[in-house]
């Protein structure tokens, strides 16, 4: 049995979120019981496709008359328009329905990408998303944010789209490479800086081993990591002030993801590399945190951050963030560690000095 969390938010109806190992019970009967057994679209990761369609998809998939496959290469490049194009011409050929469920399975690339197209198709599809990796199953699953990337940035087109419900099977873990338990621990150590102090207890009673194992704890960390989400985007669905915070790095995160390219640069990583400057920019704005709780997960982290760009470019790039607001950025910052808030900064040599920061450490 898994725990769930309900997500109510003033725009739709409340989802449960279930966070737990082998729920495919669960999902079938979910399944059964919400949606016509004739048709289903299944938009899955190529890789989660080939390792489980003799088990957990054929399983579930098998409940359908009619199931649709759609297949997402793996990687940040199929998170784009031309990906969305081609899964949306494919559903639309089947002669899908609106009633017609979208099962996104994957992690957060596939999850994205599927929920933008069932956001978009015949104006709204039910989606259910089944995520597949510690990122997904965190963050990026919950929360009913959708889209694609563009050339001028990531995730600049998309949607607010809520899932009807999200089944975080653990199980899918097991056959993940290591370095993704890392790229997720990004996000899980996230919610700790701005929130919630005791999941770096959590984490320190864990191991990262090349295997994922599960156990109970793991489960308990996940669930809690969820929750933190889940209670901040039921209060603000549409980013309009307190969910703000869920992006605490990330305003240098997306540009070191662009300099360095999608397809050579993970998210939790590159979110991990973030928070470095974010907890420098607010130490220099006058608060005093303390880094410790970083440092302790630096060794995790082995790549480099070598831009050929000069901190004030890279300040430039941050200009063509979302959160930029008559042409001032807007960064997340700490006023203490679990304390975070939104903070327009002017002062250029602020910035630089944070984005040197970063490439000190990283280098």
């Amino acid at each position: 049995m898994s725990n769930r969390i309900q997500l109510n938010t003033t725009y739709t109806n409340h989802h449960n979120i279930h966070v737990g190992y082998q729920l495919e019970n669960e999902v079938n009967e979910y399944l059964a019981v919400n949606f016509g057994l004739n048709k289903a679209v299944f938009i899955v990761d190529e890789n989660v496709l080939e390792l489980y369609r003799k088990t957990f998809i054929k399983e579930i998939s098998g409940l359908f008359d009619e199931p649709i496959f759609c297949s997402v290469p793996e990687g940040e490049q199929s998170k784009s328009l031309s990906q969305f194009t081609n899964i949306t011409n494919k559903i639309l050929e089947a002669k899908v329905e609106r009633q017609t469920p979208v099962i996104v399975i994957g992690g957060g690339v596939t999850g994205d990408l599927g929920g933008y197209v069932a956001s978009s198709v015949l104006r709204g599809m039910p989606l259910i998303h089944i995520p597949t990796t510690l990122l997904a199953m965190v963050d990026s699953s919950i929360g009913g944010k959708t889209g694609v990337n563009h050339s001028v940035g990531k995730n600049l087109i998309g949607a607010f789209y809520e899932p009807k419900a999200v089944f975080s099977d653990l199980k899918f873990l097991e056959t993940l490479p290591q370095k993704e338990i890392i790229n997720g621990l990004g996000e899980v150590i996230k919610y700790g800086m701005i929130q919630d102090e005791s999941i770096f207890s959590n984490l320190k009673s864990l191991s990262v081993s090349e295997k994922f194992t599960y156990s109970k704890e793991w489960e308990q960390l996940v669930t809690k990591c969820a929750k933190i989400k889940s209670d901040i985007v039921s209060k603000d669905f549409k980013e309009s002030g307190l969910r703000e915070v869920l992006n605490f790095g990330h305003t240098f995160a997306h540009v070191i993801e662009r300099v360095r390219g999608y397809e050579n640069s993970s998210h939790g990583e590159a979110v991990y590399m973030g928070m470095w400057g974010a907890v420098k920019l607010s130490n220099l704005l006058g608060f005093n945190i303390d880094i410790t709780n970083l440092s302790a997960f630096r060794a995790l982290y082995t790549s480099t951050f070598e831009p050929l760009e000069t901190e004030e470019e890279l300040a430039n790039l941050m200009l063509h963030d979302k959160k930029v607001k008559d042409g001032s950025i807007r960064f997340i910052v700490l006023e203490e560690t679990g304390q975070a808030r939104a903070k327009v900064v002017n002062d250029i040599s602020l910035i630089k000095e944070s984005w040197k920061y970063i490439i000190q450490e990283f280098k």
